[in-house]
């Protein structure tokens, strides 16, 4: 292992970094590299000699052999458009089978697309992967190799090498396709092809070539806009395409899920019908108890984090900030007035002053009666914060804190200090928009004050393991009241 400092950043970049670690990564593991010897069947705790006979195969120099097996092991092909979540519905089935099947193993090959310009594939599929840490699975990712296809020329033997290790279930999952791709129907005895509900107008179902094939359509990212609608529109092409004109909607193999969200109802159902269509088409049963969750047949009810009503969340929040400060200006105005008509009626000293007198009682009626007290106590506030301390209580606890601090050339400095409005608008307006700390709208923070004696240690992050970092913060933090740490990072130790 190898812990890059701020030196190596600054000498070799971000860039030159990744190449390092990729280019010490570039050895055999074994030594010698030779796993070109036949395999026997029931090797699957051996996943590194998996892994290179893989590897072999995609080289060329390695073909399994096609021998008889003892037990049938079902292969279900995923396939879909990019970007639909074939990645995180694959981990979603992934996990209800170890679950549901204490003594079964799983293996996944996952197909990326290789890129024209470069030829690299990113092989991002594991990035989703949640449930492969379980010893019982394994994953192996293939890059196709060529940019117009879907599926590496090895996937076969990749599938074969998986069988003769005693796999009892394999996944294909094929790299996004489009509308006409149905290659992966070669390779599995049950497939499922997954969508989204944003595939276009419901014309545009009628050119997916695996919506004539697919065992089980999965339409996933059901807290989309118009997912049901979709839904609908997907089951009713499901019908015309098998003649199945009778069917109930539930019945259909079509379910729609919302695979990024936990113990969805949606893939549930998914997993149990994938089961029963193994079964059904190769008549292999796991011979376990399926880890059944409550739900029904119909997946066309939206279960979603946020509301459809409350989609708007965000814009409620910028209207509501938006109402409040046009009330903010209303009253205002309303105070700024008082202030002006009850000077004037100070100057008149009561005469012809019964008109301005019915104005600012009109205007008391319509100033609201909170803004009315923060006027009043305005003189009260700026008293409070003249003092050399400030007190307020927190529980049944009162906190007593100094208002000043000396600077370095003794002068007295107040820590919080007050405007010297005397309109009463502008008064209100201060206290409606800013205020002072601990007060609302808490513009100067959600405390009255900071507390002394807390202030945290700063530190820079990245100079070697963790070791040296916990004792350089002790180091640093040496004789100082409150153990605290502000940690700086660069960019390369950040990300």
């Amino acid at each position: 292992s190898k812990i890059y400092s701020p030196d190596d950043g600054r000498k070799m970049g971000l860039e030159g970094m990744i190449q390092d670690v990729i280019d010490n990564c570039r050895f055999t593991l074994n030594g010698t590299g030779d796993y070109k010897s036949e395999m026997t069947l029931g090797e699957v705790v051996d996943v590194r000699k998996v892994a290179r006979l893989i590897t072999n195969a995609e080289n060329g120099n390695y073909t399994p052999a096609r021998k008889k097996q003892d037990k049938k092991i079902p292969v279900l092909g995923i396939t879909g458009t990019g970007g639909a979540g074939k990645s995180s519905v694959t981990d979603e089935i992934v996990r209800r089978y170890l679950n549901s099947y204490s003594d079964k193993t799983i293996a996944v090959i996952s197909v990326d697309p290789s890129k024209k310009k470069t030829g690299g594939a990113l092989l991002g599929d594991r990035i989703r992967m949640n449930s492969i840490s379980s010893p019982r699975a394994y994953m192996r990712s293939l890059a196709t190799r060529e940019s117009d296809k879907a599926l590496s020329s090895h996937v076969q033997e990749a599938i074969d090498i998986c069988r003769d290790a005693g796999f009892d279930f394999v996944i294909l999952e094929s790299a996004g396709v489009g509308q006409s791709d149905a290659s992966i129907l070669d390779f599995c005895e049950v497939s499922m092809y997954v969508m989204t509900p944003e595939y276009g107008a419901p014309s545009q179902l009628e050119k997916i070539n695996m919506l004539d094939y697919a065992d089980v359509v999965c339409l996933n990212k059901f807290d989309k806009a118009n997912a049901v609608d979709a839904l609908h529109d997907v089951r009713k092409q499901y019908k015309r395409n098998h003649q199945l004109w009778d069917a109930k909607d539930e019945d259909l193999p079509v379910v729609g899920t919302i695979a990024a969200q936990f113990n969805d109802a949606g893939v549930n159902e998914l997993f149990e019908r994938l089961m029963e269509k193994i079964k059904e088409k190769t008549g292999v049963t796991f011979h376990g108890e399926i880890e059944h969750h409550a739900h029904t047949k119909d997946t066309s009810n939206k279960s979603t984090i946020i509301p459809a009503s409350r989609v708007r969340y965000l814009s409620e929040i910028s209207e509501t900030i938006r109402v409040y400060d046009e009330w903010v200006k209303e009253q205002t105005e309303i105070a700024t007035s008082l202030y002006q008509l009850k000077g004037s009626v100070k100057l008149l000293k009561d005469e012809n002053s019964s008109s301005l007198n019915k104005a600012i009682n009109d205007l008391e009626q319509k100033l609201d009666p909170a803004c009315k007290k923060l006027v009043e106590d305005w003189a009260a506030t700026r008293t409070r914060y003249e003092g050399e301390f400030y007190e307020f209580q927190v529980r049944d606890k009162v906190i007593r804190q100094p208002l000043t601090y000396k600077s370095l050339s003794g002068t007295t400095i107040h820590k919080v200090i007050l405007p010297r409005y005397k309109d009463w608008g502008d008064i209100l307006k201060w206290q409606l928009q800013e205020n002072v700390p601990g007060e609302f709208p808490y513009t100067a923070g959600v405390f009255p004050l900071k507390r002394e004696g807390e202030d945290p240690t700063r530190m820079f992050a990245g100079e070697g393991g963790p070791e040296r970092t916990n004792r350089r913060f002790h180091y640093v933090s040496l004789g100082q009241p409150a153990k605290r740490l502000s940690t700086a990072f660069d960019s390369v130790t950040l990300y």
